[in-house]
């Protein structure tokens, strides 16, 4: 159920440049007063995934048009913001490097605190923006491209703790992957997505992993999606050999069927060990229709209130840095140091640099 938003409290700006979108937002309470994306990615399509240095050189580009927009949507001078936020990881350490020393320089020239924020976490922080405070006792699961994570939130501003994560590719690296297989433009999710939305989901066995046996119990809640593209491959490259047509739509639709149950499943059993009755969804590839149904049809299984985003606060944004910079701001949490750096490693148990 989303929620009425109240515009009061601090102004927050918000930088994002972790990969291939530049990103601006200004939030101010609850209310997105601002929001103005620019994306590099037709320059990395040509070349099947995102270049940084490409991305570095397109952010460095893009970074005063694109703050400039956002603070002129907004109706808002640099001098009216009370704090600016910007995503220091984790990300590419080249377009890091440029969304840090632009805040870090706005910051100084204008005198205001800079926090220097996990991008990740902002995926979870965003949700507020629709569905209003997150309860105190939470589940996330965030994935995306290079992401794919099941955290239990007791304290946005405060405490995170990883409960589970993948030990090879994440789900969006996983699609990518069995899409340039199957010829399809990079990026291959809205393409699977499309496709499987017409094929039959038990077309071809796609194997689940670390969902049974021994791998299983000790991974209760972790990832891993390697096997399913290799096992996806080696189908289509068997069907080829032989010399017989390859059935894109069932393909597309088995991928995406399995890799949802995964997701949904063990996101679930999260949320039974923590006790927590609510799961927020962010990232890219929650955008992907079938895992959203195969989470929505879960949580009302499991008496699971989840928290799916609309699919333009799914992907990279400014807005997620900018709520996560307001929860620490309301939290009474400090600025970072004027000199923090990036990492392009963080922990996602790292909210903010110090």
């Amino acid at each position: 159920m989303e929620h009425t938003e109240t515009m009061s409290g601090p102004i927050i700006l918000g930088i994002e440049s972790t990969c291939d979108e530049t990103a601006a937002a200004v939030v101010q309470g609850d209310a997105l007063r601002s929001n103005v994306v620019a994306s590099s990615m037709d320059e990395h399509a040509r070349y099947g995934g995102v270049i940084p240095e490409i991305a570095s050189r397109a952010h460095a580009q893009a970074f005063v048009p694109v703050v400039s927009k956002a603070l002129a949507d907004a109706g808002l001078e640099i001098s009216d913001i009370d704090v600016i936020a910007v995503s220091a990881g984790p990300g590419l350490a080249g377009c890091l490097a440029v969304g840090v020393s632009g805040a870090k320089a706005l910051g100084w020239a204008a005198g205001k605190p800079v926090y220097g924020v996990n991008h990740v976490i902002g995926h979870v922080a965003v949700t507020q923006l629709q569905f209003g405070a997150l309860p105190a006792n939470t589940m996330a699961l965030i994935v995306s491209g290079g992401h794919t994570s099941l955290l239990h939130v007791e304290d946005i501003a405060r405490h995170v703790d990883v409960v589970g994560t993948t030990l090879d590719d994440a789900a969006g690296e996983c699609f990518d992957k069995v899409a340039r297989l199957l010829g399809f433009p990079y990026p291959g999710g809205p393409h699977i997505d499309a496709h499987a939305r017409r094929g039959d989901p038990h077309a071809i066995h796609v194997p689940q992993g670390l969902t049974q046996g021994r791998a299983g119990k000790q991974h209760p809640y972790d990832f891993s999606f390697s096997g399913v593209k290799t096992a996806v491959a080696r189908w289509v490259e068997e069907r080829q050999a032989a010399g017989e047509s390859i059935p894109v739509d069932d393909v597309c639709a088995s991928l995406a069927a399995s890799v949802a149950d995964v997701l949904a499943k063990k996101a679930m059993r999260g949320c039974a060990q923590y006790d927590a009755d609510t799961l927020i969804v962010g990232g890219g590839f929650s955008a992907n229709s079938q895992l959203r149904q195969a989470l929505l049809t879960a949580g009302e299984e499991h008496g699971v209130d989840v928290r799916l985003p609309r699919v333009a606060l799914c992907t990279d944004n400014g807005a997620m840095v900018a709520m996560l910079g307001s929860n620490l701001v309301r939290a009474g949490v400090a600025p970072s140091s004027p000199d923090f750096p990036i990492d392009s490693a963080m922990s996602l148990e790292r909210i903010v640099m110090p």
